[in-house]
């Protein structure tokens, strides 16, 4: 497909409505519809008091807004992943022509669009597994989009969805970055790495506030402080935020009537999935889907404090060493998400650009920080073993910033804080800085219990120890 799709979009919930009214607002048309037929009408009304009505088209149902359109076709889903996504597939194609397009707009695991998108070509259509980044302020304002398919589909919606994205100094955050279920994994991946951010921004407020009893609100002005220099993010932006934000009910802070039970909707547990399965494990990204697992546990958790001795409350640390710490824990999370990256890239033959993926996290995306031209800088440039740490931009901050990390794990740890992500990245930099470890050690126990052989450090492989003599 060449020629531009004419575009049509299934699901007008919130992010659908958002993206549809971008989509609108940047001068496209549009046919939408939406399983509740009402919703479609009430749409339409939002979207006429908005000024945004001239190049709607609403319809009753999928079949009928499909037979509105004028072929090739391109055809959004914004619908939850997983079954509906299959079920609106089946009621598609009957009525699809060759060189029409589906797009999947959810947070889809990859494999299965890997699937979808085998079925669906086979048959003589294409396939587009699009990831997109920002919330609903991100979709009807300007999200990041990260998409997978063929490189003919992509022709045919790219001047929509780069004229949709949020822009970095004028440049669309939107790109193909491989086919099938390429997008769709470099979603899971920034998702993955906004579970790390999250949690590493948590336990460094955690530390302030319950290691050196700073409230929210003097914490939040900390973060605010931190987002004009090297963490500027619009996590840590959002962070003090929240942090000053008071309680319409009670006039206390916001945070303190929130239960710490933190949810997920699988992202994050897909990168630490398909991490481990590539032998790539991310241990920053796991750490934080973890103490999402274990916040959950609530009762357990009280129980727990009333049998072992409280975390202190008297921890040393200056603001100094808590923002250097962040700081290396963030360039270790990205850095792991993209090891993830290359892994996959290398085993599905997706050829991903790793700058163009930093270059479209710069805006509109969750995990949007001044850091990421400085890894897309690294990754045009020279990368001593395709390693972003090993970076002469990133190594000096790590170097400059390691003993920070290390002064305030060894003090959580020390008053009994709980940092699991700030501790996982401090420990994959001690691995990735020793150049002999103690992994000879296990390969011998291997070789002991199951005869499974070794490496000598000649050379020779398939050796076994003087305990088989």
């Amino acid at each position: 497909m060449t020629e531009s799709a004419t575009l049509g979009l299934f699901g007008l919930g919130t992010m659908g409505s958002a993206l549809s009214l971008n989509i609108l607002e940047k001068g496209f048309s549009l046919h939408v519809t939406n399983l509740e037929t009402e919703v479609v009408g009430e749409f339409v009304k939002e979207a006429e008091d908005a000024g945004l009505a001239e190049n709607l088209h609403g319809a009753d149902d999928l079949a009928k807004m499909v037979a509105a359109m004028a072929p090739p076709r391109a055809i959004i889903l914004m619908i939850p992943s997983g079954a509906p996504v299959d079920e609106t597939i089946e009621k598609l194609l009957p009525h699809l022509a060759k060189g029409d397009t589906i797009i999947d707009a959810g947070n889809a695991d990859f494999h299965v669009t890997r699937r979808r998108t085998a079925e669906v070509e086979a048959q003589g259509f294409t396939y587009i597994g699009m990831g997109v980044s920002g919330g609903e302020d991100g979709a009807r304002h300007g999200p990041a989009m990260m998409v997978g398919g063929s490189p003919a589909a992509w022709s045919g919606i790219r001047d929509v969805i780069e004229g949709i994205a949020a822009k970095f100094e004028g440049s669309p955050c939107a790109d193909h970055f491989g086919p099938d279920g390429a997008g769709h994994f470099v979603k899971t991946v920034h998702n993955g790495i906004e579970y790390a951010d999250m949690q590493l921004i948590a336990e460094t407020y955690g530390l302030m506030r319950n290691g050196q009893g700073q409230s929210p609100s003097e914490v939040g002005e900390v973060f605010e402080r931190w987002n004009k220099g090297v963490l500027e993010s619009y996590l840590v932006e959002i962070t003090a935020k929240v942090l000053q934000a008071s309680d319409t009910e009670t006039g206390g802070p916001a945070v303190d009537v929130i239960v710490d039970a933190a949810g997920q909707k699988g992202t994050g547990r897909w990168t630490a999935i398909e991490a481990v399965r590539l032998g790539q494990s991310a241990n920053v990204i796991e750490a934080a889907v973890a103490a999402r697992a274990w916040s959950s546990e609530g009762e357990a958790r009280a129980a727990g404090s009333a049998i072992f001795d409280a975390p202190r409350g008297d921890l040393e640390l200056d603001e100094a060493d808590l923002e250097a710490a962040l700081l290396v824990g963030r360039i270790v999370s990205y850095a792991q998400g993209f090891r993830i990256l290359d892994a996959a890239s290398a085993e599905y033959d997706w050829s991903i650009d790793y700058a163009r993926v930093a270059e479209v996290w710069r805006a509109g995306c969750i995990i949007r920080s001044s850091l990421l031209g400085d890894i897309a800088a690294a990754f045009r440039g020279d990368l001593p073993e395709g390693q972003l740490i090993f970076s002469e931009t990133f190594a000096k901050l790590i170097s400059e910033g390691l003993p920070a990390l290390r002064r305030v794990v060894g003090a959580a740890v020390a008053g009994g804080h709980a940092v699991p992500a700030l501790a996982s990245a401090l420990g994959f930099l001690d691995t990735m800085r020793t150049k002999r470890g103690t992994a000879d050690v296990i390969q011998a126990q291997r070789d002991f219990f199951g005869h499974h052989g070794f490496v000598r450090i000649d050379g020779r492989r398939d050796q076994h120890g003087p305990w088989w003599d």
